[in-house]
């Protein structure tokens, strides 16, 4: 019998799970979510509370970030199988928020044990419920380099409530989301009252959603080209990988026309490198100036275009320091424009954390290449000749809420290039998800080219104003969308998930003392 609730709990999880993209099934999410407050609440002690959180956790994140498995598939040093081994190694770990915020509102409902046992889950216990589910997800997004995939907040993407996101953030949206399935196990327990207030706080944040249709591009806006050659990792062996990655990009930009164009290309696909001057000619297997000859010429006289590759860092003596995952702008001239780095590096991927001590134990393998990439500065916005000011994030970079633009300089729009050809078929549309959660956040138009896909022009409201679907090669051309003013999120960030935090903590308490 005692078995039973850990089940449960775990079942719960992996149905939760498919709340997020591509299923999108957030009702499912909702009803898992009102089955752990159930669980966690009739929990007898914090040890099974915590428990029985950490096992929705490892379901829902085993499955949430099952294409994770999909990046080994690619690494010729390692076995493919150890992929299902990594994702439940990172979901062990991931499940530790779920259970800490768990955790605290087992402790929160049961400060009064007695009573609290013999009503059953009340309001105050969801709103406490909710509030340390905002705190320990903010937390997941910084600690150890930080890892915010599929916060619950973006679930609500398919949904009205969604655009609420612009005043409140993924982070408060997700305890949004916490009081919904509350609501549900408050009906269930025909509490009326706390069930009703919880929907119509819900249907309130939804008016978010009326009069705001997709921002309009503004009269004559210049024209956005996002590139999706559909060549994946499996082509690296490729002989000739180098040329035939760039003779598509270049197919695919198309040809200049009347309206000026600004053209993408996605994450590190030109793989020769671009910049001069480096002091150890043997690096250069193409001259750069060739190079950039040839992306130049697909390029009408008011074009521009932004491509990503790597650049070479040395230290005092000439000798190689480690590279850049970066973007540059070039022009019809074939000039290169400001380069953006790369800040936040992914670990184990880009470069070898306490490398060491790591690499005499053999695990320089987990990263492809023998030198680490160097994290630039952090978001930076760019000036585009003809375009306006870009910012720039670079794959898994645009996941974190709040961390994507440079408040001091607002741009007028993101560029967001990615690789998602390592993430199998679940992946690319969860990462398409998060970037159009930044766009509503920020009031900013994102453009989203990928190798392999999903590639996107995304409004400032969130919406598709063009794609490339899925593991097809082609390009999506559209005007510009216009960014919005500066949305309440843009202005004060993550500091409103802690005033929401602390405001539901508030009422909980308020609530429990009047019950008293």
């Amino acid at each position: 019998m005692q078995s039973r609730p850990l089940l449960a709990a775990l079942l719960a999880g992996l149905i939760s799970a498919t709340g997020f993209a591509p299923l999108d099934w957030w009702p499912l999410l909702l009803a898992g979510l009102a089955v752990l407050l159930h669980l966690v609440h009739s929990a007898p002690t914090l040890k099974s509370a915590l428990l029985r959180g950490w096992l929705f956790g490892l379901g829902h994140f085993t499955v949430g970030s099952n294409w994770i498995q999909h990046a080994f598939d690619y690494q010729d040093q390692m076995p493919a199988f150890l992929g299902y081994f990594a994702v439940v190694l990172l979901a062990c770990y991931l499940a530790i928020y779920p259970a800490v915020a768990m955790g605290l509102a087992w402790r929160f409902a049961h400060e009064f044990k007695s009573r609290a046992v013999s009503r059953g889950a009340d309001a105050s216990y969801i709103l406490a419920a909710a509030a340390a589910w905002i705190v320990t997800e903010w937390l997941r997004s910084v600690m150890f380099t930080g890892y915010p995939w599929n916060p619950l907040g973006v679930a609500w993407l398919p949904t009205p409530v969604a655009q609420s996101g612009a005043w409140l953030g993924t982070y408060a949206l997700s305890g949004v989301m916490i009081l919904a399935s509350g609501a549900i196990l408050l009906a269930f327990r025909r509490d009326w009252r706390g069930a009703g207030a919880f929907a119509a706080t819900l249907a309130l944040l939804s008016l978010a959603a009326i009069g705001s249709g997709g921002s309009q591009p503004e009269a004559g806006a210049r024209h956005v080209r996002v590139v999706q050659p559909n060549i994946g990792q499996d082509a690296l062996h490729w002989p000739d990988y180098n040329e035939r990655v760039l003779a598509k990009q270049i197919e695919w930009s198309g040809r200049a026309g009347s309206i000026p164009r600004l053209i993408v290309w996605p994450e590190g696909m030109v793989n020769d490198l671009v910049e001069d001057d480096y002091p150890d000619p043997r690096f250069y297997r193409v001259d750069p100036r060739l190079i950039r000859a040839r992306i130049a010429a697909s390029l009408g006289p008011k074009d521009m275009i932004l491509i990503g590759g790597n650049a070479l860092f040395f230290d005092d003596n000439g000798k190689l320091a480690g590279a850049g995952n970066s973007i540059w702008a070039v022009d019809p001239d074939g000039m290169l424009g400001e380069r953006y780095d790369k800040a936040h590096l992914v670990p184990f991927g880009e470069y070898l954390p306490l490398r060491f001590l790591l690499q005499p134990l053999g695990l320089s393998r987990f990263v492809m290449g023998d030198i680490d990439f160097i994290p630039g500065p952090g978001p930076r916005t760019i000036a585009v000749p003809g375009f306006g000011k870009v910012g720039m994030q670079i794959c898994y970079e645009i996941i974190f809420s709040g961390h994507t633009v440079d408040r001091a300089n607002r741009p007028d729009f993101l560029f967001a290039p990615s690789n998602d050809a390592w993430f199998g078929s679940w992946g690319p549309p969860q990462h398409l998800a998060q970037a159009r959660m930044r766009a509503i956040e920020e009031g900013l138009p994102i453009l989203r080219s990928t190798p392999t896909g999903i590639s996107a022009i995304i409004d400032a409201r969130g919406g598709l104003a063009g794609t490339v679907p899925h593991n097809q090669e082609g390009a999506a051309e559209t005007p510009l969308p216009a960014p919005l003013p500066p949305t309440l999120f843009s202005r004060a960030g993550n500091w409103i998930a802690f005033l929401a935090a602390g405001l539901l903590l508030l009422f909980a308490i308020a609530i429990r003392r009047v019950s008293r």
